[in-house]
């Protein structure tokens, strides 16, 4: 049967299990909307406020279900809006496949309306992009953007395709009438075939258990692969046979609970002291899914500096990128980790010695609510008690990200959502918005700043006008909080362009977009306020809670640039 390349596109996005798309109608993509109207029984789509805001739904998706996420823009500034989103999401190697369109082909390169080289423009910050200029490749361009996008270390891809391409016409065969398989059993072949490409031998984990064997403090440093990979239950047996303790990155938070003995929490510049103090008295460090981040390590040469580094990542790349390792496994992380389990003893004896407990319970003492001033421990804790433990957390950038970081007892993978490698203000309520529609029964709770949220606070459109029972919890200091910290300790007091004041009023905004707002400035109030929050969203509402805080309360510890992890600033 012949389809347009419209048609194709949507009939296709179907086959490879898409029940969401984000984006915003415009002339390029006319037909594309056309296809999508008639099939909205198959597709929802969500119209978003701005085109950056639709690719961080799609990435919120993404990290949150672990499916790839969708977004949908138009030519020229509709596609260049996508590409903060687009940078973020690869970043934190996140499965986003972003669909622009453009110009007519023969428009192409003649500087033509709304026409931009957003190929070119995005090569850069995908894993890879296809312009379309055959109707008869576009199903199978668009099966490929998907594997590519999943398979290995996952990542956005880009797909354009200029408008005449949608209205042609060619046949259409579906991946269940073209291989034997039906579209799973080959979806399944082909990522297979993509994920085994590099792998490891029985030999090198022969060579990890040795390492580890011949070790007396060995530390697992978890990063973000360790979720994406769905590795928790390896990565907590691991811990448990050494009794070492596991350290987080800020996109491995999850990777085990937050509560776990062993779990000494974030490790790197804002880390805790228990991490950072941890990893320079251990003489094996086992790098698990993770980058060795410059806010990880600080000061490179003095990371780890008594141990021996163990790197275990599906990318190759990565490897020696940052921190020079002894030994490293290429593969995939679950599978690695299962592999090298087998190979250990049920019981490693180590010489922590109970070290690292006491760490955990004298290094920092616990900035505790007093007073009637809002403390961003009592806030972050009280919103997670209030929600229990299957909730879901989305940050944006800034203080409050890092109070999150710490505060927030993520439970499991995939419960704690934040822009990590770009650091996008403004990725909050967009990721949150994906993140609610692709766990409906999970609360959803989004954590900001009176900063991140100006550059956002239009979606608040999107949630009322699509009912999304969201709880933005909005710390207020009238500031750019963690530039207003640096210029504190670091510019000697000089508050340059860091006082946002105090406007806009937040509930008043939030009720314009007919979202319920309420305001807190003891902890008398802000209880209150989450208990009407608990009652809307019971009632399937959204709600914003502003909470105002000190505007001098500082994110810490703190790692000063150029210093060693475990010179803190406490």
């Amino acid at each position: 049967m012949k389809y347009s390349g419209a048609r194709i596109l949507v009939e296709a996005l179907v086959e490879e299990g898409v029940d969401t798309v984000f984006g915003i109608p415009g002339g390029s993509v006319l037909k594309i909307y056309d296809e999508l109207y008639r099939h909205r029984d198959r597709i929802r789509h969500i119209l978003v406020s701005h085109e950056q805001h639709a690719v961080h739904a799609a990435d919120g998706y993404a990290r949150s279900s672990g499916r790839t996420g969708v977004c949908i823009a138009t030519s020229g500034p509709g596609a260049t809006n996508l590409v903060t989103g687009i940078a973020a999401a690869y970043m934190d190697s996140s499965p986003v496949v972003a669909i622009t369109g453009n110009v007519p082909l023969h428009l192409l390169g003649k500087d033509s309306f709304q026409e931009v080289d957003i190929a070119g423009i995005t090569m850069p910050v995908v894993k890879h992009n296809w312009i379309v200029k055959n109707v008869k490749e576009l199903a199978e361009v668009i099966r490929e953007a998907f594997i590519v996008a999943e398979s290995g270390r996952p990542g956005p891809v880009l797909i354009d395709i200029p408008s005449d391409i949608c209205a042609a016409e060619t046949e259409y065969l579906s991946v269940a009438d073209s291989s034997r398989g039906g579209v799973q059993g080959e979806r399944a072949r082909r990522l297979a075939e993509r994920g085994e490409r590099v792998t490891f031998d029985s030999g090198d984990i022969e060579k990890a258990a040795k390492l580890i064997l011949e070790s007396s403090r060995p530390m697992i440093y978890a990063g973000g692969g360790a979720i994406i990979s769905g590795a928790s239950k390896e990565l907590a047996e691991l811990a448990e046979r050494l009794n070492a303790p596991v350290a987080t990155s800020l996109m491995g938070i999850g990777a085990v609970p937050g509560d776990y003995r062993l779990c000494t929490g974030l490790i790197g510049m804002h880390g805790t002291a228990a991490s950072n103090k941890a990893v320079q008295k251990a003489d094996l460090l086992i790098a698990a899914g993770s980058r060795f981040s410059d806010r990880v390590t600080s000061r490179a040469d003095r990371f780890a500096r008594n141990a021996k580094i163990l790197h275990m990542d599906i990318d190759p790349a990565e490897v020696n990128k940052n921190i020079q390792s002894d030994f490293w496994i290429i593969g995939d992380l679950k599978k690695t980790l299962a592999a090298l389990i087998k190979k250990l003893p049920a019981s490693v004896k180590t010489a922590w010695n109970g070290e690292i407990e006491k760490l955990k319970a004298g290094i920092p003492a616990r900035q505790k609510q007093t007073g009637q001033v809002l403390h961003p421990e009592f806030i972050v804790k009280q919103t997670a008690g209030k929600l229990g433990p299957g909730a879901i957390a989305v940050t944006d950038v800034g203080q409050h990200q890092m109070w999150a970081a710490r505060y927030y007892p993520a439970f499991g993978p995939r419960s704690f959502i934040t822009p990590g490698g770009l650091g996008a203000m403004g990725f909050g309520l967009g990721a949150a918005i994906g993140a609610k529609l692709a766990n409906p029964e999970r609360p959803v709770v989004l954590f900001t700043g009176d900063g991140s949220f100006r550059m956002n606070s239009p979606e608040l459109g999107t949630v009322s006008a699509r009912k999304i029972p969201l709880l933005i919890v909005l710390l207020n200091n009238s500031g750019l909080g963690m530039v207003r910290q640096w210029q504190k300790l670091f510019c000697g007091g000089n508050f340059c362009e860091t006082d946002l004041g105090e406007t806009p009023d937040f509930p008043i905004l939030a009720n314009a977009y007919g979202v319920s707002g309420f305001r807190a400035k003891t902890p008398g109030e802000f209880t209150a306020a989450l208990d009407k929050a608990m009652v809307h969203l019971a009632e399937s509402r959204a709600v914003l809670v502003e909470a105002v805080i000190d505007r001098n309360e500082m994110v810490l510890p703190m790692v000063p640039g150029g210093r060693p992890v475990d010179e803190q600033i406490l």
